[in-house]
């Protein structure tokens, strides 16, 4: 179903979003982690698992990394070996320029056999030089086009600056991109502008709008909050103090990122707008896990109101 709601551009779209297990996990260990994540995952009503590929972006800012970096088990591994049983579309996320394109093509054959889908990501800092750029892997992913739908990521936060994502978006999906998935959103008005500059665009070229799935997180402590911001989400002055002043910052941000995932639904469906939601978890504290869990449902509960998601 989610290849033919992306196709069919239809919103109400339900996404989760996890990384897999750190690298020198142990392989029982890795193999519990796995169970767990089906056995929460098993019953809720969401149309694919994002696995996220985990980079080292120390190299993007000069100030020190609030956590240290720890390489994690290649993401179509982990999903391919571990999370089978869990029968839902699989979107791998890969930095395309690490690989050559011959690797890259191996990887997305490899990739279309299992039935998952791509998404990939640009380089870790401006200095990176690609061994690939998003355009030649964008042309390797057209070769299995007829059996694969291609995502790519989309930063409100760089448009604030840059005011230039509405085309960044439209040359994505000249090279077949269907879908974007949005950095994590703490600042509703960053994704608002960014959303109206593709909307004009796209109307003053007769082009149809893209999908546009965006990424909420809970945040469930200070420094989890420090280290979103130095990921580059930005995160408005009013927002922080709310939830550094909160007796319980996990439950003050669930509230929060409902009441961004409500004005989004509202806007986008004002202006016609196709979308869904991303519900990362990527915490391993039970109780960010579970106010994961509690946001679909509540996404879920609205959308189905909404009448954009069928009960």
């Amino acid at each position: 179903m989610f290849l033919t709601k992306i196709k069919s551009k239809e919103s109400g779209l339900l996404l989760y979003g996890i990384t897999p297990p750190k690298s020198q996990t142990a392989p029982e260990k890795v193999s519990e982690i796995a169970e767990k994540t089906l056995a929460r995952l098993q019953g809720l009503d969401i149309d694919a698992l994002i696995v996220y590929d985990v980079q080292d972006e120390s190299s993007r800012t000069s100030e020190e990394r609030p956590f240290p970096f720890i390489t994690a088990l290649d993401p179509f591994d982990f999903a391919r070996q571990h999370l089978a049983p869990l029968e839902i579309p699989k979107i791998i996320y890969r930095p395309a320029g690490k690989f050559t394109q011959d690797e890259l093509r191996q990887w997305v054959s490899d990739l279309t056999q299992q039935g998952f889908y791509p998404v990939f990501v640009g380089v870790p800092s401006p200095d990176f030089t690609p061994v690939t750029s998003l355009p030649e892997a964008y042309a390797v992913w057209r070769e299995f086009d007829q059996d694969s739908i291609i995502g790519a990521v989309t930063i409100p936060e760089r448009h604030a600056v840059l005011n230039d994502e509405d085309q960044r978006v439209l040359d994505k999906v000249a090279s077949g991109v269907s879908y974007f998935v949005s950095q994590c959103v703490f600042n509703v008005a960053y994704a608002k502008q960014m959303l109206t500059a593709v909307v004009n665009t796209c109307q003053a070229q007769q082009l149809p709008l893209p999908t546009f799935v965006f990424t909420i997180s809970a945040c469930g402590s200070k420094k989890t909050l420090h280290f979103m911001e130095w990921l580059g989400i930005h995160v408005p002055d009013s927002v922080k103090e709310t939830l550094l002043e909160s007796e319980n910052i996990l439950e003050t941000s669930v509230n929060l990122c409902l009441q961004i995932a409500d004005e989004l639904i509202e806007f986008c469906t004002e202006h016609a707008i196709p979308f869904g939601f991303n519900i990362e978890s990527v915490a391993i504290r039970k109780d960010e896990i579970e106010a994961s869990i509690y946001m679909v449902n509540q996404l879920r509960e609205r959308l189905v109101a909404k009448g954009l998601r069928k009960n």
